[in-house]
């Protein structure tokens, strides 16, 4: 009986004691720093900072562009012209790929047009204009000069096939020695019969047409052979109006120089 009670006291659960707290550790974790409120007061700040500084930033950039309004109105204008040019380019390239000969025409007669225009003010120096020579000269460029070269370069491109600078030379002499002097002799004729001076033709050309090829010539021949090297036939005549002012003016000043009577 005894050992009965003694077995059971044995494998009675004992009771867990709480483990006593160090009185030491207790006070170390009491010891513990609080938070620093001004440590938390700059983390909070700094966004605040941050958008002050910006905003400054923002007043500086408004400062120094109401300072430099002039300048950049210049270079706005100067953008916009630029777009406006690149616009025309564009707009006169699509015009050449669906109504090359119309363009081209438009373009010779503005060109003739200019070309008499210099010729009667800075040359001749005329006290008036002559507006009936001015008509004549630049229809003759809308209804003459733009769709023959067209036409002219056209064909000669396809007849002379060769790449490289013998395909240009063989152009160029094809060019300034076959169709120039008749080109020339053609437009002069017109120009004079057009004027109601048809009885002058024939003088005009013994007079002017021989000087007007070698002038042609001296024009021409230089620049036709890099146009005809260099640039592709779609542009070709676009590239010769760039000169075709300058010989506009010299076949102006031939064209209507007074016939010398022999």
């Amino acid at each position: 009986m005894a050992m009965a009670s003694a077995l059971a006291l044995l494998l009675a659960p004992r009771p867990v004691s709480a483990r006593p707290t160090s009185p030491h550790l207790h006070s170390r974790r009491l010891a513990l720093p609080p938070p620093r409120p001004a440590t938390l007061s700059a983390q909070a700040a700094t966004p605040l900072r941050k958008a002050g500084a910006g905003r400054l930033q923002q007043l500086h950039a408004a400062s120094c562009c109401n300072n430099s309004a002039p300048a950049a109105g210049t270079s706005g204008g100067s953008a916009t012209g630029a777009k406006d040019w690149r616009f025309f380019l564009a707009w006169y390239l699509m015009s050449l790929d669906k109504n090359p000969i119309a363009t081209k025409a438009v373009t010779s007669a503005v060109l003739t047009l200019a070309g008499d225009l210099i010729c009667q003010l800075v040359i001749d120096r005329v006290p008036e204009l002559d507006l009936r020579r001015t008509f004549v000269f630049t229809f003759l460029g809308l209804a003459l000069v733009g769709p023959i070269l067209h036409v002219w370069y056209l064909y000669l491109s396809k007849l002379v096939t060769i790449s490289g600078a013998s395909g240009a030379i063989a152009r160029l002499i094809l060019d300034q020695f076959i169709f120039s002097p008749i080109f020339i002799g053609i437009f002069m004729s017109l120009l004079v019969t057009l004027e109601g001076k048809p009885s002058l033709v024939v003088p005009k050309l013994k007079q002017e047409w021989l000087s007007s090829v070698l002038a042609n010539w001296q024009l021409w021949i230089p620049f036709q052979f890099l146009n005809f090297y260099f640039v592709p036939q779609k542009f070709q005549v676009l590239a010769a109006n760039f000169v075709a002012l300058a010989w506009n003016v010299i076949l102006s000043f031939k064209a209507h120089k007074e016939v010398i009577a022999k």
